[in-house]
C-alpha cells in the first residue's frame, strides 16, 4: 500500500509560517489550521511522535 501523500507537507502558507510566523500569511495560515478539513486529515494520519512535534511546533491542540 503506497503512503498517502498530504498537501500540507507542502503547503506554502505553511511555509511562509515556517519563515516568519508574524507574516499576513503565515497568520492566515495558523488560523486556517482549526478549521480545514486538510489539516485535519493530514494531523490525523500522523503518528503519535509526529502529532506531538506538531502540535508543539504550532501550539495547536484542537484535534487529538
Amino acid at each position: 500500500m503506497a503512503e498517502q501523500k498530504f498537501p500540507c507537507e507542502t503547503c506554502r502558507f505553511r511555509a511562509k509560517y515556517d519563515k516568519n510566523p508574524k507574516s499576513a500569511l503565515g497568520r492566515f495560515w495558523r488560523w486556517h489550521i482549526h478549521w480545514c478539513p486538510g489539516w485535519k486529515n493530514f494531523f490525523t494520519h500522523q503518528d503519535e511522535e509526529t502529532k506531538a512535534a506538531l502540535r508543539e511546533k504550532y501550539n495547536f491542540k484542537k484535534y487529538q
